[in-house]
């Protein structure tokens, strides 16, 4: 019972982790109806931003909490540029043309940015230390040995619950929340009673690029920030499927089952059937989704009338 307990503690942690990257996807669908593929790439480009400046200051003497202040706000500073360029070349220009146009322009963007970063802030795998990487030993009186969490795992579940509840007030309270639904409705619609498309997709894909230096932070520390951080879109996907590709909430539940299954399956089904199972399962559960619901558990139902 401990080492079920552990493991599936352990892999609503982890999922948790992946729903930071897919909180990003879900907030330009939602606004826009693109299927932002460069998220990985975003994630990859905040990190580098925010690692670099941290060295930077640091070797400058700036102490710890000061570096991480400006290196942040720096971080910051470069997404809300990013979020600009991408509005006024890439989605911009597009405007009311078809979802597979938008979706290929944001595969070439990925491209651009995961080249640009890298040539910028350089290719290395850089260690980031934000938060600590040790980890509890729990119920040591009903268990033996007690029930490992890590603390990293215990602050992106943290973090991703502000998120989720800051963002869920963002869309449902505020006006531009509201525009941004309306954007991604009907783009002419939005436009003919004054919604200004080009304001509403600079903030929204500038939110994704905040949340992409979120997720930064914590994969950076969980792995380095590295070039396959931008693999962690691919993660995102069965994630984004299981919850739905409009659903906040859904994305944090679509982690959690995605983490929790893949880790169960590793540790009790992987003895049986062969290792790897965690790099496979969770498309195995989104094709099963899919199959059943395909709008996802949380996802809007689309009635066409004909």
């Amino acid at each position: 019972m401990g080492q079920f307990l552990e493991v599936l503690i352990g892999g609503l942690l982890s999922g948790v982790l992946y729903s930071l990257v897919a909180l990003g996807f879900v907030l330009i669908f939602k606004a826009s109806g693109v299927f932002n593929f460069a998220q990985g790439a975003m994630v990859l480009l905040a990190g580098l931003a925010l690692v670099r400046s941290l060295d930077f200051l640091v070797t400058k003497g700036f102490p710890l909490w000061a570096a991480i202040t400006i290196g942040i706000g720096f971080a910051a500073v470069i997404m809300a540029i990013t979020a600009w360029l991408i509005e006024r070349f890439v989605i911009g220009p597009l405007v009311n043309q078809d979802g597979l146009t938008l979706f290929m322009s944001t595969i070439g963007a990925t491209f651009i940015l995961e080249g640009a970063a890298q040539m910028i802030f350089g290719s290395d795998a850089y260690p980031l230390r934000l938060f600590p990487t040790d980890a509890w030993f729990l119920f040591e009186n009903l268990f033996p040995g007690g029930i490992l969490v890590n603390k990293l795992d215990v602050w992106g579940g943290l973090i991703a619950g502000i998120l989720v509840a800051g963002l869920a007030i963002f869309f449902q309270r505020t006006k531009t929340g509201r525009a941004l639904r309306a954007v991604a409705d009907d783009h002419l619609a939005a436009q003919s009673v004054g919604i200004p498309i080009s304001w509403i997709w600079f903030v929204v894909w500038f939110v994704a690029g905040l949340v992409a230096l979120v997720a930064a932070t914590v994969w950076g520390t969980k792995l380095g920030v590295q070039f396959s951080i931008t693999f962690l879109a691919l993660k995102a996907l069965p994630v984004l499927i299981i919850g739905g590709f409009t659903s906040v909430p859904g994305a944090i539940v679509g982690g959690l089952i995605v983490g929790a299954g893949e880790k169960i399956a590793e540790v009790f089904l992987g003895p049986h059937i062969g290792g790897g199972i965690e790099y496979w399962f969770a498309y195995v559960l989104a094709l099963a989704v899919l199959l059943v619901r395909p709008q996802g558990l949380f996802g809007e139902r689309i009635i066409e009338r004909i």
